[in-house]
């Protein structure tokens, strides 16, 4: 695992393009930086400045190269890179609340944005106008969509929420796709056809993803409590309840495995077993150095005693790569299906890259 510390301030959002060389991420403010990656160390190349509300989501397409970020001051922009300058395009979303994520489609002609006003906006360019018009999905959402991932068929849409929901819906634009293939989700799919809603969680649903195949989709929510659920005619849903704080993020490294991450700054592994149909926790991602431990003085401890009421010199330190929650995870190489290194960016203003040793 490598680490690095970019800034002082938490970073809420990050995205990568497509040969790894450069990264996008927010420092908790109304702008988004540009990293270029030149030897061990990064430089900022680019600062993105449009956006008058804290930009909450950044997706950078990797065949297109266009970023799209959205905020809390409702609105979403396309940027594109024009000679050695980013140009944005402001998207119409018709929302009156704060927009919370943004994630672009498989096929890059559309892309999605979860906002606050308990709906999600699918966005895709209109030609004869020349900008980028979206449709709403409303129902049955009773709350803030807070994650939201695509099926690799470009169809379908995984969206968490406050309901302590995790869903499916049908994301089919007629406009730009031609008809969809059935899936084991369903074979139906008019725009805004809900195609699975979970049970089972009590907690507001931080992170969601798909699987490469598309046949599974996990869920991590506020009451630490992972899920996941396989299509089929009747969804099967399988959830274990972890001891730890609540996981924000959470993202398939291969079919059957899911790394997840959150308020214990560390990632940890789960794995599935299709035959039992049960989740397992696989255990934590890091593992710390030992520190080395040396003697006290009398003096030492008396002074201990008197400065501090105790004899214990040991400050309250984490002992793992982040130092404070870890906010979004992303897979770097290897694909959800044989993911060999991964992300993590967090409220520490620090971004690891972790190695996966396949067996």
């Amino acid at each position: 695992m490598a680490y690095h510390s970019f800034l002082l301030e938490p970073i809420s959002c990050h995205a990568w393009n497509k040969d790894r060389t450069q990264i996008a991420l927010c420092p908790n403010n109304h702008d988004v930086h540009i990293y270029k990656k030149e030897g061990n160390s990064w430089n900022k190349i680019h600062v993105l400045k449009v956006h008058n509300g804290q930009v909450t989501g950044i997706d950078w397409a990797p065949e297109s190269n266009r970023i799209v970020t959205c905020g809390t001051d409702r609105n979403a922009y396309v940027w594109t890179l024009k000679g050695d300058v980013w140009k944005p395009t402001l998207v119409i979303l018709r929302i009156n609340r704060a927009a919370r994520c943004v994630k672009w489609s498989p096929k890059e002609n559309k892309f999605a944005v979860g906002s606050g006003s308990r709906l999600i906006s699918v966005c895709y360019f209109e030609q004869e106008n020349d900008w980028w018009v979206c449709k709403h999905i409303k129902k049955p959402i009773r709350s803030t969509i807070l994650c939201l991932d695509w099926h690799p068929n470009n169809v379908l849409l995984a969206a968490g929420s406050c309901d302590f929901k995790c869903r499916i819906f049908s994301a089919y634009i007629k406009e730009v796709e031609e008809k969809p293939a059935p899936t084991p989700w369903g074979s139906k799919m008019p725009f805004g056809e809900v195609m699975f809603e979970s049970s089972g969680t009590a907690g507001w649903v931080h992170g969601v993803s798909f699987s490469e195949s598309g046949n599974r989709v996990a869920w991590a929510s506020h009451d630490s409590t992972v899920a996941m659920a396989e299509g089929g005619k009747t969804a099967v849903i399988t959830s274990l309840a972890s001891e730890t704080l609540p996981l924000l993020c959470v993202t398939f490294t291969s079919e059957n495995s899911l790394v997840a991450a959150g308020h214990d700054c560390y990632p940890v592994l789960f794995v599935y077993d299709a035959g039992k149909g049960a989740l397992s926790f696989g255990g934590k991602l890091d593992i710390p150095k030992q520190s080395t431990q040396k003697g006290m003085t009398a003096r030492e401890r008396f002074q201990n005693l008197d400065k501090k009421a105790t004899t214990d010199t040991k400050e309250a330190v984490l002992d793992s790569l982040h130092k404070n929650s870890i906010s979004q995870i992303s897979v770097l190489a290897g694909g959800k299906a044989k993911c060999t290194k991964f992300c993590t960016t967090g409220m520490d203003g620090g971004m690891a890259i972790w190695d996966i040793k396949t067996a």
